[in-house]
């Protein structure tokens, strides 16, 4: 079974989307849980309408995203954790985990999963293309060439005994999680992309942010974390 863990934080705008377009998988159990960061809008009622599982954040600090990707974790039942963003969509969805089903059945040795982003073609520009064409050939060198390990957050598909086995992601940090995950990841096992399969996304933080900054911000987060297990942001700021 998957368990797939979406973290929220005032989604309204966009979770219904994710969570309908989720429902097209039927070719193999799924769980939906919506792990709610105290959101002020109607995302946790929304993901109620839709029949998602949710838990909700109840301490007094800041929920990081890999807090929030823990919490929905600890109540998960599946063989495979599944984390998406919420802006996230898969095309032709049932294709999808047949192949990245496929890939943990042939390769014992596969802990963790990612495949190509790409922005969602109404909203996507030419600079979003170039961009996350570098960044998908870059997970694939991290990944399936060195052996390092590297992740975006916003689809990875991992072993849930792998994933408690490691402690899941490192909660303290408010950026570069998902690499600091994967590359524990690959410690244990192996972990790749598959640039056959992709997700769409709303690309929104790069459209808010611009690439530049969000480029500098990657770099350096990334950086610190290898080097100094810190992130240099201390709150990852939200983009809605």
């Amino acid at each position: 079974m998957l368990s797939i863990v979406i973290p929220t934080l005032n989604e309204e705008k966009t979770i219904k989307n994710t969570l309908e377009s989720l429902k097209k998988l039927t070719d193999c159990n799924y769980e939906i849980i919506i792990s709610d960061g105290k959101s002020k809008d109607k995302t946790v009622e929304i993901a109620k309408r839709c029949d998602a599982q949710t838990i909700v954040y109840n301490g007094t600090v800041r929920q990081t995203i890999g807090g929030g990707r823990n919490l929905g974790a600890s109540i998960a039942s599946g063989e495979f954790l599944v984390f998406l963003d919420a802006d996230v969509t898969i095309p032709d969805i049932n294709k999808f985990f047949k192949k990245t089903l496929s890939l943990f059945k042939e390769n014992e040795k596969l802990v963790g999963l990612i495949v190509r982003q790409n922005v969602s073609p109404e909203v996507e520009t030419f600079v979003d293309k170039f961009f996350f064409g570098i960044v998908n050939y870059v997970y694939l060198f991290w990944n399936n060439i060195v052996k390092f390990g590297g992740a975006g957050g916003e689809f990875q598909m991992i072993k849930t005994s792998v994933f408690r086995e490691l402690g899941g992601f490192n909660e303290k940090l408010a950026a570069g999680e998902d690499n600091d995950l994967f590359q524990r990841l690959a410690r244990k096992g192996e972990t790749r992309i598959e640039m056959s399969l992709r997700i769409l996304h709303t690309g929104r933080r790069a459209h808010k942010t611009g690439w530049s900054k969000l480029l500098f911000s990657w770099t350096i987060n990334w950086f610190s974390v290898l080097i100094f297990n810190c992130s240099t942001s201390e709150i990852w700021k939200e983009v809605r």
